[in-house]
């Protein structure tokens, strides 16, 4: 990332990690051109080897909320090895954020709410994709997709069984913001009973 002149303020090892996410996810609504939700999320294999993915961040309470498609290769790794880490990157902010955390599942109920909110075809793309797995012709999912259109014509399309999604719960964050010269501001937050400890890092 490129040096710049604008002041930054430095994050304040007493902020609260959960809340300084949402305020920069605020401030990234309003810069970032597409998908301010954006997060890189890494999960490692039964062979030891790590992958790596953008999703949708979809809900932030105690967690950090995504969904996708249980059968699918971050599906499968997640349900051998909860522990992940994401990224968020915010070129319009020149800030990142890195999480590291294991998961757990949302609720039935959770996972019924969002994906009653998405769009019709995308339930039904939902519904249909055997994600990760090789596709024949982009024709067989399109061919698909419409046969659950005709067996489904209103809105009321039931959220299949290998479709939910996943709660990640931070064990460390870490706040990067460019400064100027390249002495940028890392801090990092990391369980402490209850509550979270901060540090500095050398940039």
């Amino acid at each position: 990332m490129p040096d710049h002149a604008e002041p930054v303020i430095a994050v304040d090892l007493d902020a609260e990690p959960f809340g300084l996410l949402g305020a920069w996810l605020a401030e990234a609504e309003r810069t970032e051109p597409n998908d301010a939700n954006a997060m890189a999320l890494a999960t490692v294999g039964a062979d030891g080897r790590p992958s790596l993915r953008m999703v949708l961040l979809k809900g932030l309470d105690h967690g950090l909320c995504f969904y996708t498609n249980l059968q699918s290769r971050k599906g499968v790794e997640l349900a051998g090895n909860p522990h992940v880490a994401l990224m968020f990157h915010w070129k319009s902010l020149r800030r990142q954020v890195r999480v590291e955390g294991r998961v757990e599942p949302v609720t039935p109920a959770e996972a019924d709410a969002y994906f009653a909110s998405r769009a019709r075809v995308s339930r039904l793309g939902a519904a249909v994709s055997d994600q990760s797995r090789t596709l024949p012709s982009r024709a067989v999912l399109e061919q698909r997709v419409a046969e659950l259109d005709r067996l489904y014509p209103g809105e009321d399309i039931p959220r299949p069984p290998h479709w939910s999604g996943f709660r990640v719960l931070p064990e460390s964050w870490e706040f990067w913001q460019n400064m100027p010269f390249r002495l940028h501001d890392r801090t990092v937050f990391r369980r402490a009973g209850q509550g979270w400890s901060g540090t500095k890092l050398y940039p």
